[in-house]
């Protein structure tokens, strides 16, 4: 049996450790699915490294490695060690797609958009030992397919009480920041509505009762999740997933999506400026209604997390330090935020890039604990100060507890939130540590 090891790395701590956990909640799909699409004759181990060490010294001959956001920079240096001791390489991942010619001085071969396409021929190269440096094909529109993910081979691992599903990739909207308006340029790519419920019946199955709906934007395509909701709510189980801000306008669909099980939806606010969203590519989204629509999203029993990022260009000192108190006001479960950060491949870095905005030239430095472009409105180090703040002011046990104790709905399902109490107290942790909090 020739044998592949897929490793899902975990980020560097600002001690250059791996940051480790005791329980992994939000498992990524990738390396199920890849596993299931190997030919016969082929063994597959997967590592989440967030939860156990990675084995150096496998047997395996051919490493799969997954590159996601600043943990690219820990990609990089396992893929290093594996290529020392003589193993074959392979990177995929948005990172690795996005910045090509930079990733592939690292690896042997890499994977440019949906490994899915690929993987058969890449195999089968390696296997021949013609092995290609660059395998690249994206899903462009229409519908894709996948196999039933192999979750035999992380089950038993630490993880959360629930699995991914996925329904769609990409996103109508642009966002200039973005990774994946950089792969999909504006489009959306369904599943076929048969296979997200055979993932789903899958996870059942399993002996799970909540699953992660793993999306771009489910509210892409309004008429395909109007007959996935349906299909979902016959199921009978918890589930979350992530969209945009403006479905809190349909009513309608929010019964839906509350009826069909739907516990928790995840938003990318980006900002509370208007001037900052507009210069993000954003300029469809409208700050002044974020209230209301998350109002009317907390009505239909739906908890809303949510995505945001400082520096934009209407940023000022004084509004980031009014993002807390909006946080506050609306109770926002679990906030996540990020530094505006010129990623390598986006129109971002771009228009960062023409007009002389960057102050650092080496990309691996960009770990989003520090600013790394020029904002308008304040100093790079004044960012990042003010970055750390928020936080900081959020993550005080008395933030934590007026967001996720002292309300109304806490009575309703305690469980679900002090489940979020937990996740904020780990968060909490993490921002002490200088460790930017993020999904996993």
């Amino acid at each position: 049996m020739k044998k592949i090891l897929l490793i899902q790395p975990s980020p560097y701590d600002k001690n250059h450790k791996p940051v480790k956990k005791n329980k992994l909640y939000f498992v990524g799909l990738a390396m199920p699915l890849l596993a299931a699409m190997l030919p016969e004759g082929w063994d597959a181990e997967i590592v989440l490294e967030i939860i156990e060490d990675i084995p150096f010294d496998t047997d395996a001959e051919l490493i799969g490695i997954s590159t996601m956001g600043h943990g690219v920079i820990r990609s990089i240096d396992i893929a290093r060690e594996f290529r020392e001791r003589g193993k074959t390489v392979i990177f995929g991942g948005y990172m690795a797609s996005i910045m090509a010619e930079e990733a592939l001085k690292h690896c042997d071969s890499l994977v440019v958009g949906d490994a899915e396409l690929v993987w058969h021929d890449l195999i089968r190269d390696y296997e021949e030992g013609k092995l290609k440096k660059i395998y690249e094909k994206n899903l462009e529109k229409g519908f894709f397919s996948t196999p039933l993910p192999r979750f035999d081979l992380i089950v038993n691992k630490k993880i959360g009480d629930f699995l991914p599903v996925q329904a769609g990739r990409g996103c109508p909207n642009t966002c200039s920041f973005c990774s994946v308006a950089c792969l999909y340029k504006g489009s959306y790519i369904k599943k076929p509505l048969k296979e997200v419920v055979r993932d789903i019946k899958q996870v059942k199955d399993l002996g799970f009762k909540k699953f992660l709906l793993l999306d771009d934007n489910i509210f892409s395509d309004r008429e395909y999740l109007d007959k996935l909701l349906m299909e979902i709510k016959s199921l009978k189980m918890e589930w979350m997933s992530q969209c945009d801000i403006r479905i809190g306008r349909d009513d309608e669909l929010l019964k839906k999506l509350s009826d069909s099980g739907c516990t928790t939806l995840s938003f990318g606010l980006e900002s509370i400026s208007k001037e900052s969203l507009k210069g993000m590519n954003k300029a469809w989204a409208n700050p002044d209604e974020y209230p209301d629509l998350i109002k009317n999203i907390h009505s239909y029993g739906i908890d809303v997390s949510t995505e945001m990022v400082v520096g934009g260009e209407g940023d000022t000192l004084q509004s980031i330090r009014d993002t807390k108190f909006f946080i506050e006001d609306n109770k926002i479960t679990v906030p996540r935020f990020y530094i505006l950060t010129p990623i390598p491949g986006t129109k971002f870095f771009k228009d960062m890039a023409e007009e002389g905005r960057i102050i650092r030239e080496d990309i691996y430095s960009f770990d989003g604990r520090e600013a790394v472009h020029l904002p308008k409105n304040m100093t790079p180090g004044e960012l990042t100060a003010a970055y750390w703040d928020l936080y900081e002011s959020l993550f005080t046990l008395r933030s934590i507890l007026k967001r996720n104790v002292f309300r109304k709905e806490f009575m309703r399902k305690p469980g679900k939130y002090l489940f979020y109490l937990l996740v904020n107290l780990f968060y909490r942790y993490q921002v002490k540590n200088r460790i930017t909090p993020n999904i996993y």
